[in-house]
C-alpha cells in the first residue's frame, strides 16, 4: 500500500483528490495539508511514501516545502501539482528534488500510476508537459561559472554514462535504458548510481534539468 499525503490550500481540491486516489487499488491517504509549513508539520508526524504537494500556495510554496522535505532523511517522493504546464515554480520544484510534476486536470489512472511510479524509485519526467517545461526553460538558471563547472563534470563520465545519461533525461526507465543499450537492469542501475555521484546530484530528476541545462539533450529531442 502506498501512503500519499495531499498539499493543497483549496479544500475542495484536496477532498476531491482523496476520493477518486482512495478509488485506486494499492493507494491510502494518510494526511492533509493546506500549506507547505503545516504540510512539514504533518510529515513529522505522519509516515508517508509519496506527497502531492500543490506547488502555489500562501505563506510556504510547494518549492520551498519540497526543498526542506528532500533535506530530511528518508524524505518521501514529491510530485508537484500544478495548473500551468509551463510553470517556473515547477521547474523550481524540480530543481528542489522533487519527482515530477502534473497538471491538476490529469486523468485519475495517471496520477496513481504517477505515484506507484515515483514509489518505486523512477521519475516522473516523460510526460508531454514536463518536457515543454524543460524545453522552455534549458539553460536558463545556470550562470557562466556553473555552466563550466558541470561541463567538466560531464567530462568525467565515461561514453557508456553519456549514453545512459541521455536516455534518463529522454525520461526512459532503468528497464528501458537496459533494452535500449542491451544491457541487464543491475548493469543500468548502477551506471544511474554513477552518474549521480559524479555530478553530485541528489536524483535523476536533477540528472534531467543538468542534461536540458548544459545542452547534453537539446530542447525538443526525442
Amino acid at each position: 500500500m502506498v501512503r500519499v499525503v495531499l498539499v493543497d490550500d483549496q479544500e475542495m481540491i484536496r477532498m476531491g483528490m482523496r476520493m477518486v486516489l482512495e478509488s485506486q487499488p494499492g493507494i491510502e491517504v494518510v494526511g492533509e495539508a493546506d500549506d507547505g509549513d503545516s504540510a512539514l508539520d504533518l510529515l513529522g508526524r505522519v509516515e508517508a511514501d509519496v506527497v502531492l504537494m500543490d506547488v502555489r500556495m500562501p505563506r510556504m510554496s510547494g518549492v520551498e516545502a519540497t526543498r526542506r522535505l528532500r533535506e530530511r532523511p528518508d524524505a518521501p517522493g514529491v510530485l508537484i501539482l500544478t495548473t500551468f504546464d509551463l510553470d517556473e515554480y515547477a521547474y523550481d520544484a524540480l530543481r528542489a528534488g522533487a519527482s515530477g510534476f502534473l497538471l491538476k486536470d490529469t486523468p485519475v489512472e495517471e496520477v496513481a500510476s504517477a505515484i506507484h511510479h515515483v514509489h518505486a524509485g523512477d521519475a516522473v519526467v516523460a510526460p508531454s508537459t514536463t518536457r515543454r517545461l524543460l524545453d522552455h526553460f534549458t539553460r536558463s538558471s545556470l550562470d557562466p561559472s556553473q555552466l563550466r563547472d558541470t561541463n567538466v563534470r560531464l567530462d568525467e563520465l565515461t561514453p557508456r554514462e553519456h549514453e545512459v545519461l541521455q536516455l534518463v533525461a529522454r525520461g526512459l526507465s532503468n528497464a528501458e535504458i537496459a533494452a535500449e543499450l542491451v544491457l541487464a537492469e543491475g548493469t543500468v542501475k548502477v551506471h544511474v548510481g554513477r552518474i549521480l555521484t559524479k555530478l553530485g546530484l541528489r536524483d535523476r530528476v536533477q540528472a534531467v534539468v543538468l542534461a536540458y541545462e548544459t545542452g547534453l539533450v537539446e530542447a525538443g529531442e526525442r
